[in-house]
């Protein structure tokens, strides 16, 4: 356990490429002055280089391994998020993409008020503004949760019988949980022997979404601010109340240093590109291999 405290953010790392974006949310959590540290855990396919520039960093690794269906069972998915449920060393923590960046201090999530067998988490957006193939056909505008909320300041209205299915669905960028060997165990059988494994369509959050079914509490949606929601949720967006920014979509800012200019992306892609730069510094100052590995895993041309 990290000496002194109950409480983590947890993220996940299995390969270097997206070690930037782990730094740079190790660098928003301290620049809003967290409580509780960051740690991360690392998959066996993870390089000890990545690993040793996390420690120099003074970030706490946890080795797991990702959840799997029993074979012959849906075996093309592979589950992460589930393994957070096993950090029973911690009292809550809040489970965090990698392709996220802290714009203002969150610290309330661990005084949530939560039951031992529950999840909080934010709903999913369901409009798939790039109209991508593979995406549920139910997930269009008028079926988003997200469609419904007036301001900034509100929730979506709560999800009833007659609600359409969206509006049940969490995204699992930022889930707060409760560690448990128990829910763990519950979750690996879950995975094992339900038939829902394989018509799902994004492994962590289907699985969270159903195993968790009318036992995950909404919380609000800049906890977990998909970047997209900026331009398709204008009436809900507020730039100012974003606490956390999830970089959702394959496309990621580390990737590219330039976004056009009209691109819907362009202002919060140059979000993360100023923390980036701020973090930098830093890791030039304190490890020199950890600084050209960084460099090596983005797109640095001005």
């Amino acid at each position: 356990m990290v000496p002194g405290t109950a409480f983590a953010y947890v993220t996940l790392l299995t390969k270097t490429s997206y070690l930037p974006g782990v730094l740079v949310l190790h660098h928003g959590l301290r620049a809003v002055e967290s409580k509780h540290p960051l740690v991360v855990m690392v998959t066996p396919s993870l390089p000890r280089s990545a690993r040793d520039v996390l420690r120099k960093q003074g970030i706490t690794l946890r080795e797991v391994e990702t959840l799997q269906p029993r074979e012959g069972h849906a075996t093309h998915l592979i589950f992460s998020n589930g393994s957070g449920f096993e950090l029973v060393e911690f009292e809550r923590i809040v489970l965090l993409d990698s392709d996220m960046i802290i714009r203002r201090n969150m610290d309330d999530l661990m005084e949530l008020d939560l039951p031992k067998d529950e999840i909080a988490a934010v709903h999913v957006c369901a409009c798939n503004p790039r109209k991508l193939a593979h995406y549920p056909s139910d997930w269009i505008p008028e079926n988003c949760a997200h469609t419904a909320v007036t301001h900034p300041g509100a929730l979506p209205p709560p999800a009833t019988p007659e609600t359409p299915r969206p509006y049940h669905q969490l995204n699992s960028g930022t889930v707060v949980l409760n560690p448990s060997k128990e829910l763990l165990d519950a979750i690996v059988h879950f995975l094992q022997t339900s038939d829902k494994i394989a018509t799902f369509s994004f492994p962590d959050q289907d699985l969270l979404t159903a195993f968790f079914e009318g036992k995950w509490r909404p919380i609000s949606w800049y906890y977990n601010a998909l970047r997209t929601l900026r331009f398709v949720h204008p009436q809900e967006w507020s730039d100012e109340e974003v606490r956390c920014l999830h970089y959702i979509l394959p496309d990621k800012p580390w990737q590219s240093r330039v976004t056009p200019p009209d691109s819907p992306f362009a202002t919060v892609n140059g979000w993360w590109w100023e923390q980036f730069d701020a973090m930098i510094v830093n890791l030039e100052c304190t490890d020199s291999e950890g600084w050209k590995l960084m460099l090596a895993n983005v797109d640095n041309v001005h």
